[in-house]
């Protein structure tokens, strides 16, 4: 046990630059206190004390921010930066070193009994505010945009933006220009610069036109031959 909390520590140090020491990690990082406690109610939950795991799961959630079900498989490395809103399901199952930061939701949209929610492998990484939707996979080594919405199977090494969520980077091939902050695929943005660059030839081959219209009618002047 001790090993394990030295590593979820030593994740930290790795993946926040705001991290100070071991003392600030223990008493001031919420995502630190949530799967610790989620470790235990999993513990009791696979015990069959359903009750009991529930009711810890819940004393975390209030303290925390973040709600993690105790039926929830979570591995090794995993780290959640800021984590207020984070919302992880019954069947979720998370890899080994999996980054989530504040508001990402793992969650289902069946009331079925079973497999509801995502699978995420190792090595991911998901943004602020995204939403992983149903019981689909997401790739080892992939990146999830902040907001995006993503309900379809995602492959290995992929980035994936927008809503709904679409691959645009994988294994080295762009599927769009990478012109977003900091190397981020923004296809959104570029489809807007293109309407954009659209709307202004539009409007300047309008304005060709008007003037030929008026020139075409303008009425001839006094004392000038028809």
């Amino acid at each position: 046990m001790f090993h394990r909390i030295q590593n979820e520590i030593n994740v930290i140090f790795e993946r926040d630059p705001a991290a100070q020491s071991v003392l600030e990690i223990l008493f001031c990082y919420p995502g630190f206190h949530a799967v610790r406690i989620h470790r235990a109610a999993h513990w009791l939950w696979e015990q069959n004390l359903r009750f009991p795991a529930r009711l810890l799961s819940h004393v975390a959630r209030f303290l925390t921010g973040i709600e993690i079900h105790p039926g929830a498989t979570i591995g090794e490395g995993f780290f959640i930066d800021h984590g207020m809103g984070v919302v992880i399901g019954e069947t979720a199952e998370i890899g080994k070193n999996v980054t989530l930061y504040h508001g990402v939701t793992l969650g289902g949209t069946s009331w079925k009994k079973g497999k509801r929610h995502p699978t995420i492998e190792d090595n991911v990484i998901i943004g602020a505010n995204a939403a992983i939707l149903g019981p689909i996979r997401i790739g080892e080594n992939s990146k999830i945009g902040s907001g995006s919405v993503v309900n379809k199977e995602v492959p290995s090494h992929s980035t994936v933006v927008g809503i709904p969520g679409r691959v645009v980077f994988r294994e080295g091939n762009v599927y769009q220009d990478p012109t977003g902050v900091a190397g981020t695929p923004d296809p959104e943005g570029k489809a807007l610069r293109c309407l954009t660059e659209q709307v202004k030839a539009l409007e300047q081959r309008l304005d060709e036109v008007m003037k030929r219209l008026n020139g075409e009618t303008e009425l001839p002047q006094v004392g000038s031959k028809p």
